[in-house]
């Protein structure tokens, strides 16, 4: 263990360069993660470690895993005994941005997540921000966006998500169908999407949802683990506790954070289902929009593809950053850094552009994230 003196004199120049984070993997209630080791160059089986998170400060909430309280908390590559969240503690005004840091605090604000997927996921729901703040003593509810990396047929189905009420849906039936743990019937009260590598879906707090089998994605979202669960078994025959259900708030506020709004198949693709959209072209690759201003302040998430290079040039706030294929070179004022396929990255706010080269003869893919617009807060 490092002593706290060389913390200090390291956490000096943390904001001088990007920092490399390790994996930070977190235990969940469902199987996956096949395809995220493949991701990382490993063979490995599926588990009950179908996650891995990204740049975060964020801890999973988990009962009886008293022994992993900071399982998803991101670590630096070169010193794993040190959080990304102590370093950021130290420096919000440089780490995260003076204006970002005013409205936020030391909070990134945002939690972005891979997850593969090899049974579906419970139905669930988050709770929006004011319920959040009663509830849980939250500035953040949990809205999220889901943009689609891969996937696999599982039993012979391609993956597919359920996302929303059908239009002839009411809380009475709702609660009926939960009470008697009917799981086909909570499904047939939700819209069944197939899916596929590009997609992009927006998920409003409050709008049931599950994650279907197969599925290999990436997850944006506010920091929160707040997630209420409607199955009191996982697919896999997991018992899920009362806990991990109402998360400590009870079944009948659990339910009450449901909206209750129907809408029929093509309302929902309508609402739900984003376009990307270029942002900026250069001689040497592009930048696409997943999720961002037009769709909501809370977040936004863009893919950076580049054949030869790319300069990246950025407002003073942080940038996450995500090696999701191929192999190259970061470059600011201060360091080169090479970088390859499964690896992480912080990109402090003082610096405010980089360089990144492709090193490899296929696509270089990058995914870029960042928080709150802080002009909407």
């Amino acid at each position: 263990m490092k002593s706290a003196g060389m913390f200090e004199e390291k956490n000096d120049v943390y904001d001088e360069f990007p920092i490399k984070l390790s994996s930070a993997k977190a235990w969940r209630t469902y199987r996956g993660g096949k395809l995220l080791a493949e991701l990382h160059g490993e063979c490995a089986s599926d588990s009950n470690y179908p996650e891995e998170w990204i740049a975060s400060c964020v801890c999973a909430r988990n009962t009886d895993r008293e022994d992993a309280r900071e399982e998803g908390l991101s670590k630096l590559a070169d010193a794993p005994e040190i959080s990304l969240k102590e370093v950021i503690e130290k420096n919000p005004e440089r780490l995260l941005g003076e204006e970002h840091a005013k409205q936020f605090g030391t909070s990134m604000g945002v939690l972005v997540k891979l997850i593969d997927s090899s049974e579906r996921l419970t139905i669930q729901v988050h709770p929006d921000r004011d319920k959040a703040r009663v509830l849980f003593h939250s500035s953040y509810g949990k809205t999220e966006c889901w943009h689609i990396i891969g996937g696999r047929n599982i039993r012979g189905e391609s993956p597919c998500i359920y996302l929303g009420f059908q239009e002839w849906i009411t809380k009475d039936r709702w609660k009926e169908l939960f009470e008697k743990q009917d799981i086909n019937g909570m499904l047939s009260c939700l819209h069944k999407f197939e899916v596929h590598s590009g997609d992009t879906v927006y998920i409003e707090s409050g709008v049931p949802h599950a994650i279907g089998a197969g599925c290999f994605l990436v997850e944006i979202q506010e920091p929160t683990d707040y997630t209420l669960r409607v199955e009191r078994i996982t697919e896999s025959g997991l018992p899920v506790s009362e806990f991990m259900c109402h998360q400590g708030i009870g079944f009948k506020k659990m339910l009450d954070c449901f909206q209750y709004e129907g809408l029929n198949r093509k309302e929902a693709e309508h609402r739900w289902f984003v376009n990307r959209e270029i942002v900026e072209c250069q001689e040497g690759g592009t930048l696409h929009a997943l999720i961002g201003a037009k769709q909501t302040g809370l977040f936004h998430l863009e893919i950076l593809e580049i054949e030869t290079e790319f300069q990246v040039k950025k407002p003073l706030i942080f940038t996450g950053m995500y090696v999701l294929e191929g192999k190259g070179i970061v470059s600011t004022s201060k360091k080169k850094e090479t970088i390859k396929q499964g690896e992480q990255f912080f990109i402090p706010a003082i610096i405010p552009e980089f360089l990144v080269r492709n090193q490899s003869d296929k696509l270089l893919r990058i995914l870029l994230f960042g928080g709150p617009n802080i002009m909407r807060g």
